[in-house]
């Protein structure tokens, strides 16, 4: 296995036995974690004849651990949002925001890296094609953000009251359009901050990959 596979799971791997330890909420937990239990798997198993670059790893190791703590703990829970109502007296959790900001920022990488190595858009040399990246890129991961909302409604349709935790609303009647935001604000974000970055450390893929 890929050495960098390997500190991957070692770093990830706790995190999420942590979080599986007396969590606020049972239901609620499984539904946050579910992205990592189907993504990761994903991730490792396509890593052999397609392997990410060591960026986009690291951001998708990031959004896991995000992903994570907020099913420990419910989003609304998250110590780290109560902190964050004291020092800016908000008179919400905000934690919720960071996981959508993520839901944005990560998939932008990877929709990039996606498109660069798999379609005509990797022809750096087409102006017009290149230009197109940032326009799909953010289009992926609204579309993306816009059907977890709508898992969210169908879970909420089904579960009634037990997907209180897992909607984390706080009684935001906005919450839906600004989670959606918060996400294009992160895809966005990334493809300006993390761009140069990305193609760098593509770079350093093997040859074929």
């Amino acid at each position: 296995m890929d050495r960098r596979l390997i500190w991957f799971c070692v770093l990830l791997v706790p995190v999420l036995a942590w979080s599986a330890i007396g969590p606020h909420d049972r239901l609620t937990w499984f539904l946050e974690v579910v992205p990592v239990l189907i993504g990761v798997p994903i991730a490792l198993a396509v890593q052999g004849r397609f392997p990410l670059s060591l960026l986009l790893l690291g951001l998708l190791w990031l959004h896991s651990v995000i992903l994570i703590v907020g099913g420990h703990y419910t989003y609304a829970r998250v110590p780290l949002g109560d902190w964050a109502m004291e020092w800016f007296g908000w008179t919400r959790n905000n934690y919720d925001k960071i996981g959508h900001f993520a839901q944005g920022f990560v998939p932008a990488i990877l929709a990039r890296e996606i498109l660069l190595r798999t379609s005509p858009l990797g022809n750096r040399g087409e102006g017009k094609a290149s230009r197109w990246l940032p326009f799909l890129c953010g289009s992926v991961c609204l579309a993306f953000s816009a059907f977890y909302e709508l898992i969210e409604w169908w879970v909420a349709e089904a579960s009634g009251a037990a997907a209180d935790d897992f909607l984390g609303t706080q009684g935001y009647v906005w919450d839906t359009q600004s989670d959606m935001a918060w996400a294009l604000g992160g895809a966005m974000a990334a493809l300006v901050l993390l761009g140069r970055l990305h193609d760098r450390s593509m770079r350093k893929l093997r040859p074929g990959a």
